[in-house]
């Protein structure tokens, strides 16, 4: 089989998926990006409060794109033989879902912030801070939930455009916002952290609304309507369970084993905790791509299934994987050689400049891996409808291997943060020998019944 399939449409709707839900995770990503910023230049302890409350939203995230997930799977091969009805029922499925999931993320951060934040730190100046971004920032979470469902469900059908605009709005209105109310212009009170949290807040309101108008005035594809979610197909739901559960559990699992990773490092000191978030930052930012073409490809490898061309499935996952090695380089030097310029735009102190420098040099390698392992097996073997073996994979490697071997390395053996940061970014690159074998075998592409 050609490693290159010789298609011009496979490659223009890769490059067009790619690049739009890249676009909008970059701009998405611009808002945490902001608030890093802006709260860096007013105090380390406000960047580091707010960078381990973002923990608490990264859960909520991996969560909530977990119910995305399992949804675009099934959605998609909908798409792909043309059954609109079966794709109503898989969206309400993973609004109701989601929905739950951020109304309990919610009643624990509101009535524990400081239980929730003492998990990452002891520093309390930084805890302080924290505390009053979450008991703020926690009324985002049902708006994030409900607009990330929608947007998830407009990408299943490969209607990309609107998640770009909105993200671009969100993004523009939070700059805004941060700039008067965290330093107090215009007149207004300078509210810190606080004033980025309400910044935050009114942009995800308005872009949840920026959404629904879409929905209800623009879209041709669905066609959703309020009462489409006020029922549930049991035969449907039963599917979603099976397919989607795995995928949620190891989202979960995934951004418990990320919580602790801060958590490691977040005892390590200050320094470690403000050059951590920054290093974690600018490398979403960087690698937004690799997390596109993840989502791209599902999108077409479920699209693919749907329409029964199994034949053309294998075709595209040979080529997609030299692709994303292809990325994952360029993402490496991007990385490597903007680090020092981007560094500097942070007020922090010299520490902490020192190992975000550093940080950011293990992951311009560690990127190459991730580049490759990460979309094979949450791009294409996933979607292919084999969902619990990226679970197992996950479990053992970032429970049985790098959090065991970091926490020796932070309080055990008394290594440097950098020795224990690189211990923990390993299995980015270990994963790509599981990635290379499970993929090529095939054995991942699954049929489902309806």
């Amino acid at each position: 089989m050609s490693l290159f399939v010789r298609e011009t449409f496979f490659y223009k709707r890769f490059v067009l998926l790619t690049l739009m839900i890249g676009l909008q995770n970059i701009i998405t990503l611009g808002v945490n990006l902001s608030d890093n910023l802006m709260l860096g230049g007013y105090s380390e302890s406000s960047l580091s409060g707010v960078a381990l409350a973002n923990q608490i939203q990264f859960l909520l995230q991996m969560l909530v794109m977990g119910a995305g997930e399992g949804m675009v799977i099934m959605a998609s091969r909908y798409w792909g033989a043309k059954d609109i009805g079966s794709i109503k029922k898989v969206i309400s499925i993973g609004m109701r879902l989601a929905i739950l999931l951020s109304l309990i993320m919610l009643a624990i951060v509101f009535f524990f912030p400081e239980g929730c934040l003492s998990l990452f730190t002891n520093d309390q100046s930084v805890i302080s801070e924290g505390m009053a971004y979450l008991k703020i920032i926690c009324f985002s979470y049902v708006f994030f939930a409900i607009t990330n469902i929608l947007l998830s469900s407009l990408r299943s059908v490969e209607t990309v455009k609107i998640g770009l605009m909105v993200s671009l709005s969100t993004l523009i209105i939070n700059v805004c916002l941060n700039y008067v109310l965290i330093y107090g212009h215009f007149g207004f009170p300078a509210l810190g952290v606080s004033g980025s949290a309400i910044a935050t807040l009114i942009a995800r309101i308005i872009e949840t609304v920026v959404v629904c108008v879409y929905i209800k005035r623009i879209d041709t594809k669905i066609l959703l309507k309020l009462k489409d979610f006020f029922s549930i197909d049991p035969v449907l739901f039963k599917q979603y369970i099976k397919i989607g559960s795995p995928i949620l559990l190891s989202n979960a699992l995934w951004a418990g084993a990320m919580a602790m990773q801060t958590a490691i490092l977040g005892h390590m000191g200050g320094p470690a905790i403000a050059a951590n978030s920054i290093a974690t930052t600018i490398f979403q930012l960087i690698s937004v791509v690799i997390f596109a073409s993840a989502s791209a490809s599902a999108i077409l490898i479920g699209k693919t299934i749907g329409e029964g061309q199994l034949d053309k499935v294998k075709a595209y996952s040979k080529t997609l994987q030299i692709l994303y090695v292809i990325i994952g380089l360029g993402t490496g030097l991007i990385l490597f050689v903007t680090k020092d310029y981007v560094i500097n735009l942070y007020a922090i102190s010299y520490d902490a400049k020192a190992l975000a420098l550093q940080f950011m040099t293990v992951l311009s390698i560690t990127v190459i891996g991730t580049a490759y392992q990460m979309p094979s097996l949450t791009g294409i073997v996933r979607s292919g409808g084999d969902t619990k073996f990226v679970l197992y994979n996950d479990f053992i490697f970032m429970w049985l291997v790098v959090l065991p071997a970091s926490a020796l390395c932070a309080f055990v053996f008394n290594l440097s943060p950098v020795v224990t940061f690189m211990f923990l970014k390993c299995d980015q690159i270990l994963k790509c020998f599981v990635a290379i074998v499970k993929v090529n075998r095939f054995k991942w592409i699954r049929v489902f019944d309806r």
